[in-house]
């Protein structure tokens, strides 16, 4: 392990979260509890702010490692529509000495612009380390680096799930996890019900490297988790096929954190293969050069993170894949203690380093016990008893939702935590959100002109596809196809479609989702109404994720030609009430509907809250493709 003094004052960050003329929400990783000032260059004046215990709220996750939650107020607001620079002072050294990797050309520090409107966003989902596809995020760097003007820079980065894949990591990754743990000194914790006793255990376990599934415990049935779940379809740790490596440990998804947004902690270890079989080292080995060309990266995703106010709402793969799927999956995962933890571990995580920055006056119950959590810690050991009643609070918890009132207003649902669950059969898939939620979006909307709405899934997805996932459902495993779609649901896809229609909700609606790998734009007309309301759905996906391109080449087609506008198939559907309207990517060779690159979305919109300009940002470094609509 390193000395405390030899480790880098700052581990990651700063990172821009929730930004309003007079409030800044920031957030940072320290090794220490860092004395921090922030200074603000604005119309020509230089404003500093000490930041003390009431601005920055600092969380011990380790012997070294510090997250420190900024929440600056403003007694005076500050401009719009121009640049603000701003210095991060730790201990009266500025950005430029110790992260220069975050600044732009010839700048001395970074800068952000607080909007009077949206007029132009980026937005995108499902960021895997280790997948083959180009990092998405780098498109967001291309584009500050060419946008001189305030005008010219997006109000905001919408992350719309999938930030982290918590049950699907490569094995160098995970060796790189562990080796971050212990330079860090990462909170060790007890893991009841396990075959192993403790996190050290678990890390030195000789299934710890694509074995995990072999660490699952027994239910009393002497039934296992995955027979308990699959009926004995081999997918191991959960529902996710590739969860060999499924992170565990709170520290363990800490880590990830840490390595997927900042290029500082690589630079911190050397991590070596462990021992493992010879199919094991050629996996291990063709995962390291992915991952290796990922972390080359992260200067610049850093650099975005520093300069763009950076939203974000979980999808399955920050906690687990197919989180809450159906009535039955969670009575099987929160009925273990150990499949408990591993959830509640992954959901701590989310709460401090994305959840916070959305909304951080609903977390101060939160964050206060996740304090008292980590003083408690004995032997660098978190007390077993302190962290299960935090993840019992934290499963129970229902504000992961918010709102910013900007212009259009911009509403995040939260489609994991506030599901309508089937009452008469536990396998069916829950509705995406419960009456309640659903309610409560619509007096969100009630007579606002205009709204974007940010739903991880889409509200109108790829009909064929949706048909498949009902099958799969009618047969009782929803599980092997991913079955989550707003439409599985009979009482929350009519709720919903019905907020679509009601008089006094706006008459522009943008739906931003992402989730499914591909992207698509949809224009949506509710049949034998001339007055509107206008809806489309804008899909990006993934940031660093791609689908299978031969299959979604045939999903393609054949949804062409089985959904076309005069097929009597979309009788059958629940839109059968709303024509669907498919925008044509320009780059498209054979009619394409589906936009299959790895990347991510831009939206322009115009006064009136609508859509004047969609385009994907290619993360190969093809040219952007606009999302074109039909003449």
């Amino acid at each position: 392990m390193l000395q405390a003094g030899t480790l880098p004052a700052v581990l990651a960050g700063p990172m821009l979260r929730r930004l309003e003329p007079q409030r800044l929400v920031m957030w940072l990783m320290g090794s220490r509890e860092l004395a921090l000032t922030l200074k603000l260059q604005v119309a020509g004046q230089t404003l500093a702010f000490p930041l003390a215990q009431a601005q920055c709220q600092v969380v011990p996750v380790g012997r070294h490692a510090f997250i420190h939650l900024i929440d600056l107020p403003l007694a005076d607001a500050l401009p719009q529509d121009v640049m603000i620079g701003y210095d991060l002072l730790v201990d009266g050294t500025g950005i430029a000495e110790w992260a220069p990797h975050l600044l732009y050309g010839n700048a001395d520090t970074p800068g952000f612009v607080l909007h009077s409107r949206i007029r132009q966003l980026v937005h995108g989902s499902c960021r895997k380390p280790h997948h083959p596809a180009d990092e998405g995020l780098l498109c967001v760097d291309r584009l500050l680096a060419s946008a001189p003007t305030p005008a010219e820079r997006p109000a905001l980065l919408m992350m719309s799930g999938d930030q982290v894949y918590a049950d699907d990591v490569a094995g160098p990754m995970l060796r790189a996890i562990h080796a971050l743990i212990t330079c860090l000194g990462l909170f060790d914790e007890y893991l009841e019900g396990a075959v192993v006793d403790d996190s050290a255990s678990l890390y030195g376990h000789r299934a710890s490297y694509y074995h995990r599934a072999d660490l699952l415990p027994a239910l009393d049935s002497n039934e296992t988790l995955r027979e308990r779940f699959f009926g004995g379809v081999k997918k191991p740790i959960f529902t996710s096929s590739t969860a060999d490596n499924h992170l565990v440990t709170f520290a363990e998804v800490m880590a990830m954190y840490l390595l997927a947004w900042s290029p500082a902690p690589w630079r911190l270890i050397t991590p070596q293969p462990p021992q493992l079989s010879a199919d094991e080292q050629h996996r291990y080995a063709r995962e390291q050069v992915q991952l290796d060309r990922f972390r080359d990266g992260l200067p610049g995703v850093a650099r975005v993170f520093a300069h763009l106010s950076t939203l974000m709402i979980f999808d399955d793969h920050d906690i687990t894949d197919d989180w809450n799927l159906s009535a039955q999956w969670e009575e099987t995962a929160y009925g273990h203690p150990f499949s408990k933890r591993i959830i509640g571990n992954a959901l701590l995580a989310y709460l401090l380093c994305q959840g916070w920055g959305n909304q951080p006056e609903v977390f101060d119950a939160l964050v206060a016990q996740t304090q008292a959590l980590a003083a408690q810690a004995r032997g660098n050991h978190l007390d077993a008893a302190a962290q299960d009643a935090l993840l019992e609070a934290l499963l129970k918890f229902q504000q992961w939702h918010y709102r910013l009132p900007t212009t259009p207003a911009l509403v995040v649902l939260d489609t994991r935590t506030r599901r309508w669950r089937s009452e008469f059969n536990l396998k069916q898939p829950s509705g995406l959100l419960d009456w309640e939620a659903l309610s409560e979006l619509q007096q969100q909307l009630l007579d606002h002109p205009s709204a974007i709405i940010v739903s991880p899934a889409p509200i109108f997805g790829v009909k064929l596809i949706e048909t498949v996932q009902k099958v799969f459902s009618w047969c009782g495993h929803p599980l092997l196809v991913d079955a989550e779609n707003w439409m599985a649901h009979r009482g929350a896809a009519q709720v919903i479609l019905n907020i679509f229609r009601h008089s006094r909700t706006p008459g522009n609606y943008v739906i931003l989702s992402g989730d499914v790998h591909y992207s698509f734009v949809y224009e949506v007309l509710i049949r034998h109404r001339n007055a509107g309301p206008n809806i489309w759905q804008i899909t990006s996906s993934g940031i660093k994720n791609e689908f299978p391109p031969r299959l979604l080449e045939w999903f393609d087609r054949l949804n062409r030609w089985l959904y076309s506008p005069r097929s009597p198939l979309n009788g059958f559907t629940r839109r059968r009430t709303m024509q669907v309207v498919p925008h044509i990517p320009e780059h498209a060779q054979a009619g394409e509907r589906l936009w299959n690159s790895a990347g991510i979305g831009q939206v322009f919109f115009n006064e009136q809250g609508q859509p004047e300009a969609i385009y994907q940002h290619n993360a190969d470094g093809k040219p952007r493709t606009r999302m074109v609509a039909p003449k």
